[in-house]
């Protein structure tokens, strides 16, 4: 369940970061709700895993969830560009994720 309670602290980690941006600066009342909202059930969730995995563990991989997350998101739903080289360290990031589940 631990490994659960992570992967959700990252989803929300993506979620408030999508919605701060929808947000434009915390003008849009909603967005900006859905931002703490999203912020604090981020957080919880990480708390809750870090009651048994190691911190040195828990937050990079929660870190590396919402990088990746907030990648795809700006990718798919904003339309954003990046350079092919940066492509390349996606895939480290993603490859360094797996390799800290993996041997942990």
């Amino acid at each position: 369940m631990t490994w659960i309670y992570l992967v959700i602290a990252g989803i929300f980690e993506v979620v408030w970061a999508t919605m701060m941006k929808l947000s434009e600066g915390f003008s849009h009342i909603g967005y900006a709700a859905a931002t703490v909202v999203g912020m604090i059930l981020s957080f919880g969730f990480l708390a809750l895993a870090t009651k048994h995995l190691p911190l040195s563990i828990a937050y990079p991989i929660w870190t590396g969830i919402g990088a990746v997350g907030a990648i795809l998101v700006g990718l798919v739903f904003f339309k954003e560009s990046i350079a092919p080289m940066t492509w390349i360290f996606i895939v480290l990031l993603v490859v360094g994720i797996v390799g800290i589940k993996v041997t942990s």
